[in-house]
């Protein structure tokens, strides 16, 4: 199913109407070539062009339709008339003149292997006589051979006079698909039909902890994991083109600048739509938060509920199936953390739930919808992605699509109860996160307690909600006697407070009969009188907490400052 909705995807991609978004043809790839030499026809070297483009702070190679580069690991294989200047030019970038002389050795023996169509072109034998007269040596008084040799980039060729590489010529680009007649014959499971089976899939790049030179979805490299004597990619039969289309479209969606990849927590999340769609690109953004522009996701989430709720969905639109795709490293492989595949109007009801569920009043100048990534960056330690807890990630992912009831995992009311206490703060993305937690565990466990609300709720008779209540009026009260006070009881007591409340309410309760004199004339009366409303409903002080009531607490204690918040801006 995963393989064949890829497949599907680069049928429609490789005759995209718009050329940049296409995907290229069986047998290529697209690749970035820092530079390109250029030759005239008897091997003589002309220049040596920099094509690097600047992005951000670096110099990277610009995009090239080239043949599609061989798998390597620690061998030695060599790409078609481009590669590493190791291979190409025979440049001992590392210390190591033996591997340096092989490497380029099966460079010039691949382009040997050529047919003899493509061996008599014009440009094939340009390069060929240039690499058969010391490559190397005619490049050393150029300029930007210091660089080539430092950093060992990727090169190709051009003929003079040409505005396409050597690689891209007529009589090359016939020939670099050749079939092999060694190669076994099967039945392909992606598209059923009989063809040439591929033995070694390419590898996928772009998942986050996977090595650096890819990893792969399909592979069989031991006993153990075959059967009836079959080798390699014969125990899953997927055909050269087939094998080829599903791993270039799944490269396409997890590329660096792909509008269609999320990071969610440890898991790479590529998520695309089986027909052209104005929401596949917004999709993406519901889950994850562009650092150039933190606004788009609000956007999205704007664009998919009012589809929701205008009804769009229930015509031809509802039924365009969208692909939700999560992949985690597992040492030279990848593994599959969760996939869904649906109908947009089963999804985007879910998604509607899930923000609801979220939603809870805040500042105005913070978001209004929270993206999956900030949800779980604020649940981390030092807010940094690289410490999210391990399986996070995909556990939500998988309640969001789970079902309208389905409960959060455990582990987000761990983490954000968790930071609350170690950071003594509650900030708007942990509070929606306890919210949201809280009411999808009553209703899939059929608790009679009322669910939250997204403002403060008075009426609530939880005592920990209470307490948490009671503890931002506290806070308040201090803050207004002691206008710019450098640290509030906030910061020395509320992890306290919310797991112990009977180890120190007494005492701040009695501190705050020192502050209330200090406010203005009615002020002190006010918080007397919310005081005494807050904790009507609270009995003794419990001695301890646990983890669901110190969610609570934080929620209350959230819900009371924004509602002091609320009302001086309504002053104002």
């Amino acid at each position: 199913m995963i393989l064949q909705a890829l497949h599907e995807l680069y049928l429609r991609k490789v005759h995209d109407p718009d050329p940049q978004k296409r995907l290229p043809p069986f047998g290529f790839e697209q690749k970035r070539i820092a530079f390109v030499i250029e030759v005239d026809a008897i091997g003589k070297v002309i220049q040596i062009k920099d094509v690097r483009e600047t992005s951000g702070k670096e110099r990277v190679g610009r995009f090239f339709l080239v043949p599609q580069g061989v798998k390597r690991t620690s061998g030695v294989a060599a790409n078609l008339l481009w590669d590493t200047a190791e291979y190409a030019l025979g440049v001992d970038s590392k210390g190591n003149p033996l591997r340096t002389a092989e490497q380029h050795a099966a460079f010039v023996a691949r382009i040997d292997e050529l047919l003899p169509s493509a061996r008599e072109d014009a440009g094939v034998q340009a390069v060929r006589a240039f690499l058969a007269n010391n490559a190397a040596r005619a490049l050393e008084a150029h300029g930007l051979w210091e660089v080539i040799c430092k950093d060992n980039p990727t090169v190709s060729f051009q003929l003079l006079g040409d505005l396409e590489l050597v690689c891209q010529r007529p009589a090359v680009t016939h020939n670099v698909t050749p079939v092999d007649d060694e190669t076994q014959h099967g039945l392909c499971l992606i598209t059923g039909e009989v063809a040439p089976m591929e033995r070694v899939h390419a590898a996928i790049k772009g998942v986050w902890g996977a090595q650096p030179s890819g990893a792969n979805i399909v592979s069989f490299n031991r006993s153990a994991f075959t059967s009836f004597s079959l080798e390699q990619g014969a125990n899953a039969p997927i055909s050269k083109p087939a094998a080829f289309a599903y791993t270039t479209a799944l490269n396409h969606l997890l590329a660096r600048d792909s509008r269609h990849r999320v990071q969610i927590g440890d898991t790479s999340t590529a998520i695309w739509a089986q027909r052209p769609d104005e929401l596949e690109d917004a999709f993406p953004l519901l889950f994850g938060e562009p650092k150039d522009d933190t606004t788009t996701g609000v956007e999205a989430a704007h664009k998919l509920l009012t589809a929701v709720r205008s009804g769009r969905l229930a015509g031809s639109e509802g039924d365009n199936r969208f692909y939700v795709l999560g992949l985690a490293p597992n040492a030279g492989r990848l593994a599959v953390r969760f996939w869904y595949a649906g109908p947009l109007r089963e999804f985007a009801p879910r998604i509607q739930r899930h923000f609801e569920d979220l939603a809870i009043t805040h500042r105005p100048e913070e978001p209004e919808h929270l993206s999956l990534f900030r949800l779980l960056v604020h649940c981390a330690v030092q807010r940094k992605a690289d410490n999210i807890p391990p399986l996070l990630g995909g556990d939500l992912v998988r309640a969001v699509f789970a079902g309208e009831d389905a409960p959060y995992p455990r582990g987000l009311l761990n983490a954000a109860v968790n930071r609350c206490r170690a950071e003594q703060n509650v900030p708007y993305p942990r509070a929606a996160a306890i919210k949201g937690w809280l009411n999808r565990h009553f209703r899939f466990t059929r608790s009679q307690e009322k669910e939250f609300t997204p403002m403060l709720d008075p009426a609530n008779p939880s005592t920990a909600y209470r307490l948490g209540r009671a503890f931002a009026t506290l806070e308040k009260i201090q803050e207004e006697a002691q206008p710019g006070i450098n640290a509030t009881i906030r910061e020395r007591f509320y992890g306290a407070a919310s797991s112990t409340p009977v180890v120190v309410f007494t005492s701040l309760l009695r501190l705050k009969n020192h502050h209330l004199p200090k406010l203005q004339a009615g002020r002190g009366t006010y918080f007397e009188k919310l005081l005494g409303e807050v904790l009507s409903g609270v009995g003794d002080f419990p001695a301890h907490l646990p983890l669901t009531d110190q969610a609570r607490f934080a929620l209350g204690y959230y819900h009371q400052r924004q509602a002091f918040f609320t009302k001086s801006i309504d002053k104002e």
